[in-house]
């Protein structure tokens, strides 16, 4: 079958639901590179991130593990936009590096199937470029900010500076391909998907 799209990003706000909307497309045979699985890689122990995060922000963030204490440095970074701006210097070239690689493996392997990239910063860094279609996963705010204070233990202020520090959802829906809203059942989240992907192979004429 012939795919409209063969490069697609999944992208959205925090605590939108990418995930389940990754595992959804899991489930219907794409491959979904996933860039935060990349980005932890990337600052294992004794990794070149792993040290420079620590010459960065020193022995504090880390672990009783020895590996990156991911909250703690979180904690840190969405306080303060140097030492955010410093880490993604540090962790996103890398991460793009291992995404440019993978893609390339799954094209050799697999040519004219699609792939999805599933990057929660897709627009903010510029990945977007090359890709055919882009899917983002959308909330009102106040749902989403709901979910990311259960789901991550954070108070408020927290979320909400959290979620300021990514681009706007509203500019994210005007620049995307497809827009699925995940306030509803994950029921609803699934139809919405294989909607859209119907659309991406070209059984219906329609906008998804």
């Amino acid at each position: 079958m012939s795919w409209r799209y063969s490069r697609i990003g999944l992208t959205g706000g925090i605590a939108t639901g990418k995930s389940l909307v990754a595992a959804v497309l899991r489930e219907a045979g794409l491959r979904v590179i996933d860039a935060d699985r990349l980005a932890r890689e990337a600052v294992v122990r004794g990794s070149p991130a792993f040290d420079a995060i620590i010459r960065r922000f020193g022995e504090s963030v880390r672990g009783a593990d020895g590996e990156i204490d991911r909250p703690r440095l979180a904690r840190i970074v969405f306080s303060d936009p140097a030492a955010r701006t410093a880490l993604n210097a540090i962790v996103h070239p890398r991460v793009a590096e291992r995404m440019d690689a993978l893609l390339r493996d799954v094209q050799a392997e697999a040519p004219g199937e699609p792939v999805v990239l599933e990057v929660p910063l897709l627009y903010e860094t510029g990945l977007e470029a090359g890709l055919d279609a882009v899917i983002v996963v959308d909330l009102p705010e106040d749902l989403q900010l709901a979910r990311l204070m259960a789901r991550d233990r954070l108070s408020r202020a927290e979320a909400l500076a959290r979620m300021a520090a990514q681009m706007p959802l509203g500019e994210k829906r005007r620049r995307a391909t497809a827009v699925i809203d995940n306030s509803g059942t994950p029921e609803s989240t699934r139809g919405a998907v294989m909607e859209i992907l119907a659309h991406f192979r070209g059984e219906n004429g329609g906008s998804p």
